[in-house]
């Protein structure tokens, strides 16, 4: 009993049942609820205070205010009970009425200073964005796309930038680069990551089982191979069928400084070549898109490819490469 006649204590008050009430359809500042309430802010906050002593409601910081909302589900059975009596009573009371009509004009100016907000700054909010959350802070997120059970393959990992990337959302990443150093890079760079593993091997002959993976990439690795078309069809036979090949890598272009001084041993690629390649390695499609140049950067164009693994596959070598 002195359980009930607290929750009676406390929803005694038209005042705080009225709080109550609003705070059950929205979450509202204390500014707000002034207004709703046609309430100074002193009799507002102390209501709070005793609805939050009670638990009927809660708050959550936001930024230098605190928003509160109903707590409703959180109350034990009695007190919901308790409520749906008193709140069925309340809401047909004339001050309750005219409560839920400034509800509704404090929530549609809410909407409109939001959509005022992105009106005025939509020139700006690029860089608003980028100087909140960094550039291209949404490309981090994008690998939460993969199925969180996949072994994706990382070939030609270089400094394991790209399995940095999916190792926290996939269930394994394999990956593999032919170059000692680059390796001792990517470890300590992969080295929180349980699900990583780091082999050394060619892209002409990957150190990975047949069928060993739901999908692959090949970042900015295979204008480095001297055989493209062999490193497709290594690719087709480690992935699954329907498995899927991402390449990242330039377009067709004319810079020899960067065969002469990088290494580089073929200068791009074009759709209707790696369509063909991937054709004859066992991929049943190809689709190429340009990506959109970072106005910072100073190389060639980039596309990014994807290769789907047929649904069945050809007769391939089961054993990996040591």
């Amino acid at each position: 009993m002195p359980a009930v006649l607290d929750r009676l204590s406390a929803l005694a008050d038209l005042t705080r049942s009225r709080l109550l009430l609003v705070l059950e359809r929205d979450a509202l500042t204390v500014g707000e609820l002034c207004r709703v309430l046609r309430l100074p802010q002193s009799t507002v906050s102390r209501h709070l205070k005793l609805l939050s002593d009670e638990g009927w409601i809660t708050a959550r910081a936001e930024g230098t205010s605190n928003r509160y909302r109903a707590a409703l589900k959180d109350l034990d059975p009695g007190a919901r009970q308790l409520w749906q009596l008193v709140s069925g009573e309340i809401a047909e009371a004339p001050a309750a009425r005219q409560d839920a009509t400034r509800l509704r004009s404090v929530l549609a100016e809410r909407s409109t200073r939001s959509r005022d907000f992105f009106a005025t700054s939509a020139g700006q909010w690029d860089r608003l964005r980028s100087e909140l959350f960094g550039a291209r802070a949404e490309l981090a997120a994008l690998p939460a796309l993969l199925d969180d059970d996949w072994a994706v393959g990382d070939l030609g990992c270089g400094t394991g930038q790209v399995a940095a990337s999916l190792a926290p959302f996939v269930g394994q990443v394999l990956a593999v680069d032919a170059s000692a150093p680059m390796l001792t890079a990517a470890r300590k760079r992969l080295a929180p990551f349980r699900n990583v593993e780091i082999r050394r091997g060619e892209l002409e002959a990957l150190p990975l089982d047949d069928a060993s993976l739901d999908a692959a990439v090949l970042s900015l690795a295979l204008h480095l191979a001297p055989e493209p078309a062999r490193v497709l069809a290594e690719a087709a036979r480690v992935l699954r069928p329907g498995g899927r090949l991402l390449i990242v890598d330039m377009m067709p272009h004319d810079r020899t400084d960067f065969i002469d001084s990088m290494g580089h041993l073929w200068p791009g690629f074009d759709a209707e070549t790696l369509t063909s390649w991937g054709g004859e390695a066992g991929f049943a499609s190809c689709t190429y898109h340009p990506l959109v140049a970072d106005p910072a950067a100073k190389g060639p164009t980039l596309f990014a490819a994807v290769l789907r693994r047929a649904t069945t596959s050809p007769t391939t070598r089961t054993e990996a490469q040591p």
